[in-house]
């Protein structure tokens, strides 16, 4: 008898986790709040993070959920940036959200976030390293001493751009982002 009955628990469960599943359709978008900071030179994919729902979750007419109810969600992918190229990417879903106070979980397309290009900044520490080792290298050696002086520039422009070149894709705080559920 005892077999009967938790199978009974296990239906009722189920058909509960069905129901509530299904309070929040299809095509409905929700914005959140992020509780922490998520970044691609850390994260690793299966990750979780908590935010807050920034408004109201309202479905034909009827609000599921207050602005400020829990939301929990996962980085699905996260890939660091490289020193001179590559920026930084991260992809995250949310998984759940509170509705009566209980956690129902969603399935959401994906907020992807990529970090900044890395092509300005590296011409520009590469060519001013270059520029400045020629200037130098004219005026203590004439063009010969530039052409040396261009080369030693752009060699050291190199390495400043590869100590400093990391541009990782970052999802602050309190960033609000919009996922919509499939």
């Amino acid at each position: 008898m005892l077999g009967r009955s938790l199978k009974a628990i296990l239906v009722v469960t189920l058909l509960a986790a069905l129901a509530a599943a299904q309070t929040i359709p299809s095509g409905t978008r929700i914005t959140v709040r992020m509780g922490s900071s998520v970044s691609s030179a850390s994260a690793a994919a299966g990750q979780k993070f908590d935010g807050t729902l920034a408004a109201n979750l309202v479905v034909d007419g009827k609000t599921l959920a207050r602005a400020g109810a829990p939301v929990r969600g996962k980085v699905t992918y996260a890939k660091s940036s490289g020193r001179l190229h590559d920026p930084g990417e991260l992809t995250l879903r949310l998984t759940s959200v509170q509705v009566d106070g209980k956690m129902v979980p969603v399935s959401t397309s994906a907020y992807h976030a990529k970090g900044k290009s890395h092509t300005k900044g590296n011409v520009m520490k590469i060519g001013g390293g270059a520029g400045a080792g020629a200037l130098i290298g004219a005026l203590a050696g004439g063009g010969k001493g530039a052409a040396i002086g261009a080369v030693a520039g752009g060699a050291a422009g190199t390495g400043v751009a590869a100590a400093t070149g990391k541009e990782e894709a970052v999802v602050h705080a309190e960033s609000a982002m919009t996922f919509t559920t499939r």
